[in-house]
């Protein structure tokens, strides 16, 4: 099984967020990859059958589609434990590439936002502690425009394209009518 890829620059201990996290053992500097997802391409019927035993070690790459582990025995090579906040330090570049936003220094717990990478109609209750807490997260949040401008650029790849399409018709939609399906040449 692929196993994921965590900096050197990171260690796994007790996080006051939810079970244990990911932490900056050294300065680690914006832009830096801190991880990588490794795992299995899941499908929703894969994930079902996994999930019990695999916690959330899962990802998900697309609409219906998730990356992680199919079995308890390959969780430890591939979970990040790279928990929630919506305050966080890490964003996503590409699909499966967790970089840091900002300058992160030692003892930092290193965390993401679920919305850069969710799209499923769930509801949980947010426990980051974040002065900013959204308090429950939906597993729609990207679809706000705040924390569309906050993120850009660390969406996964697909929720990215996901919002250029919906800028794309929200911008059409405001064309005058007589100005809509016209080409501009």
């Amino acid at each position: 099984m692929p196993a994921s890829y965590l900096s050197p620059k990171t260690r796994i201990a007790k996080s006051p967020i939810e079970g244990r996290g990911l932490f900056a053992s050294l300065r680690i500097a914006k832009g830096e990859i801190v991880a990588i997802k490794g795992g299995h391409v899941l499908d929703l019927r894969a994930l079902a059958r996994t999930r019990a035993q695999t916690a959330f070690s899962y990802v998900q790459i697309e609409d219906a589609f998730y990356i992680g582990a199919r079995t308890r025995r390959e969780v430890h090579r591939n979970k990040l434990f790279i928990n929630h906040s919506c305050d966080p330090n890490l964003g996503i570049r590409g699909q499966v590439t967790f970089v840091a936003l900002r300058d992160i220094v030692p003892g930092e717990e290193l965390t993401y936002d679920w919305a850069m990478e969710e799209n499923r109609p769930t509801r949980t209750a947010c426990r980051c502690g974040a002065a900013n807490c959204r308090t429950i997260l939906t597993g729609q949040d990207w679809k706000q425009p705040a924390l569309q401008r906050r993120y850009r650029g660390f969406f996964s790849a697909y929720l990215a394209a996901k919002i250029k399409d919906r800028r794309h018709r929200s911008a059409a939609a405001r064309r005058p009518a007589r100005l809509r399906g016209r080409s501009r040449d």
